[in-house]
């Protein structure tokens, strides 16, 4: 018998995955558990239908991504630091103190999305990854100052 998948089963099938199964199985376990309905014309439109509104949403994200892509590079965002001698900087810039400056700018960044390769702790510009979407980057830049 053939199954669509309709939840995640783990090391079974992923949802949305068409999969052959043994009878009993599909009607003992995977159906009456919610995990699977019976691949049948019906099932399978919802399926399509499903995939088709998914890329739909998808689009719509990355365009927005890339809108705030452009909006978010011309910024450039200013931290004042204490130094001591010789121009060191006390401590580094984390990401929490990024996200806050984007917030204050009104932007929705969550930490996760913020990457940075090596702590901020010198005077200068600073580049920094923000991730908007998958395969959809920012380069922000900051300025820490005295």
């Amino acid at each position: 018998m053939e199954v669509i998948f309709i939840k995640d089963l783990k090391n079974q099938g992923k949802k949305g995955q068409i999969k052959k199964v043994k009878d009993g199985y599909a009607q003992n376990y995977l159906i009456k558990n919610g995990y699977a309905v019976i691949k049948n014309k019906e099932n399978l439109t919802k399926l399509n239908n499903e995939i088709k509104k998914k890329e739909q949403e998808a689009g719509i994200k990355q365009k927005e991504a890339l809108a705030q892509k452009t909006k978010l590079e011309k910024e450039t965002f200013e931290f004042k630091v204490r130094t001591g001698a010789g121009d060191k900087v006390f401590g580094s810039i984390s990401v929490k103190q990024i996200k806050e400056a984007l917030e204050k700018k009104n932007y929705k960044i969550d930490k996760s999305m913020i990457k940075i390769a090596n702590p901020i702790s010198s005077l200068g510009f600073h580049n920094v990854d923000i991730e908007l979407y998958s395969n959809v980057y920012a380069t922000i830049k900051v300025h820490v100052i005295k």
